[in-house]
């Protein structure tokens, strides 16, 4: 999924590799990644918990816990530099003014013993340096945006004043706050009703179009998906197993398993009483990871290969790659 030489190319993550290292075992969480973000872009990344996902997403701006983290390998390229050679006070310059995230967890993400507003006004004041009176306007403004009933009056509340999906929506107004060239949303609508959900969607795509913001966006959520994004990586296993663009993905889809995913989506044409059609059996453990493809013991069309040997992730066509040992690469078709 790289571009190597696009000069539109915003973030190319090469071969990441990121390990956690628990109780005398190596847990791969990420296993090999290849993912590439263009200017302007929205790309999906989805997949059941526990793929990783989330931890794609924290390896990108480097706040995997260390211990008991670390990234193993590979290349995180931004804007042709790669972020594991940047020093520590780089990174801190280079998250949320040019690389934002939406952080899963609005519980723990806001310190409890700052005001929201506290928060909100100092992010913006650290990386634009604006005057206090105009972060204060600008992060009301945000406030309302997202939502946040009498935002003037509650920016000087505490986290624990807010629901958690009020805390969440206050977490995207401090990434959007600041414009970011890419921004990062880890299931960013997960605690919120289906209004705010659209509402809040409806706000990143304007920042997009404003700013000309690229999104990565992470979400089980497929409606979502096909809603937002121009091109999906669907992941499994600590690996990329299907990258395509939307309507392609959604009209053919080619692993297994996104196949899988795409048959438990509930559908207009299936009677009332009908069950939904699941993936057979769990995702494995990080811990017990199966040799061969990382699918295969769920997989329905599995072949004595898939237990043996690893697919390589092969371009199938142009924008299209797969995956698994049933999709031939394009230079084998006949």
């Amino acid at each position: 999924m790289s571009a190597t030489g696009a000069s539109d190319v915003l973030l190319d993550v090469r071969g990441l590799k990121t390990y956690f290292d628990i109780e005398g075992q190596t847990a791969k969480a990420v296993d090999g990644v290849d993912l590439t973000i263009r200017e302007n872009e929205v790309v999906g990344l989805v997949g059941e918990s526990g793929c990783g996902k989330s931890v794609t997403a924290l390896s990108i701006l480097r706040l995997i816990p260390n211990p008991p983290g670390r990234i193993a390998g590979g290349e995180i390229l931004w804007r042709g530099r790669d972020l594991l050679k940047a020093s520590w006070p780089e990174m801190r310059s280079l998250r949320g003014r040019e690389i934002s995230m939406i952080f899963q967890e609005p519980m723990t993400a806001l310190n409890p013993v700052f005001t929201v507003g506290f928060q909100l006004r100092e992010a913006i004041v650290r990386h634009t340096k604006v005057p206090r009176r105009e972060a204060e306007r600008r992060a009301v403004e945000m406030l309302e945006r997202v939502g946040i009933p009498d935002a003037g009056r509650r920016i000087g509340d505490y986290p624990h004043l807010f629901s958690g999906g009020m805390r969440q929506r206050v977490m995207i107004a401090m990434a959007l706050a600041l414009r970011p060239k890419l921004l990062i949303a880890d299931e960013p609508t997960t605690a919120l009703d289906v209004t705010i959900q659209a509402q809040i969607l409806e706000l990143m795509m304007d920042l997009r179009r404003e700013a000309g913001t690229s999104i990565l966006l992470i979400t089980h959520d497929l409606a979502v998906i096909a809603e937002t994004c121009s091109r999906v990586a669907v992941m499994y296993g600590g690996k990329i197993q299907e990258v395509a663009d939307t309507r392609s993905l959604f009209r053919e889809p080619l692993h297994p398993y996104t196949k899988g995913l795409l048959r438990s989506l509930p559908r207009p044409d299936l009677e009332k009483k009908a069950r939904l059609e699941t993936i057979p059996g769990i995702v494995p453990s990080i811990l017990e990871v199966p040799r061969g493809c990382k699918f295969w013991t769920r997989c329905p069309e599995k072949q004595p290969i898939c237990e043996q040997v690893e697919p390589d992730l092969l371009r199938v066509r142009p924008g299209r790659d797969c995956r698994c040992h049933l999709v031939k690469p394009a230079e084998e078709k006949p």
